[in-house]
């Protein structure tokens, strides 16, 4: 079974099956699945006190494919794939694959409990900086900035100081826009949370598919 989620197109009899084959691709179907419950349970009992919106876009960025490459080589995974040559032709994201085929192997082998225990010890506790995670969920104006660049568009804030108030106390006013379109604004006592509060609004307005 472990031998099958090193190797693509490999097969291994599957346990009490004897007439099944385990294959790659099916390790990493599951495997991928078990990856998103157990991050998910992770998140949910991390932040009790977050919302399921702050949960999946942080959930996203600890599975999504380009984080799990790197923490597969990590793992020292590519080191496991002794067919695949350095520096040769290989499928896109092949080690982020599988190391969802190896929770798809060690969910069958040894149960859920023990791949959130492999989960939870060998990847969140030594290659996952969750405060650095969460500061770059709330950074709107980054995550703003990396979704333009994503799509290929071209996003630009607009800042400008306000009338100050009779305190003295100065008033920004920012827009987002993307490819010259206006997406959100904020206002705020500094350019900077004027800045991120026009990219908060400006996330909701993109992630609605609105352009």
């Amino acid at each position: 079974m472990y031998r099958a989620a090193f190797f693509p197109g490999s097969a291994a009899p599957a346990p009490h099956h004897k007439n099944d084959r385990i294959n790659y691709e099916r390790l990493e179907y599951l495997g991928d699945a078990v990856l998103d419950a157990i991050v998910a349970d992770f998140l949910f009992k991390e932040f009790p006190g977050q919302d399921e919106g702050f949960m999946t876009k942080l959930r996203a960025r600890i599975v999504k494919r380009k984080n799990l490459d790197a923490l597969a080589e990590k793992l020292e995974i590519p080191r496991m794939i002794s067919h695949v040559r350095p520096g040769g032709n290989r499928a896109k994201h092949l080690y982020g694959n599988m190391l969802e085929a190896l929770m798809g192997a060690i969910y069958l082998d040894m149960g859920y409990a023990a791949a959130r225990r492999f989960f939870l010890r060998k990847i969140v506790r030594k290659h996952i900086n969750l405060p650095q995670l969460v500061e770059k969920e709330s950074d709107h104006k980054s995550r703003m900035i990396e979704w333009a660049q994503k799509n290929h568009l071209e996003v630009v804030f607009e800042s400008r100081e306000e009338q100050r108030s009779d305190a003295g106390i100065p008033s920004f006013i920012s827009s987002v826009l993307v490819n010259g379109a206006q997406q959100g604004t904020g206002r705020g006592a500094s350019k900077k949370e004027a800045e991120q509060l026009a990219a908060k609004i400006a996330l909701v307005t993109v992630d609605s598919g609105v352009h």
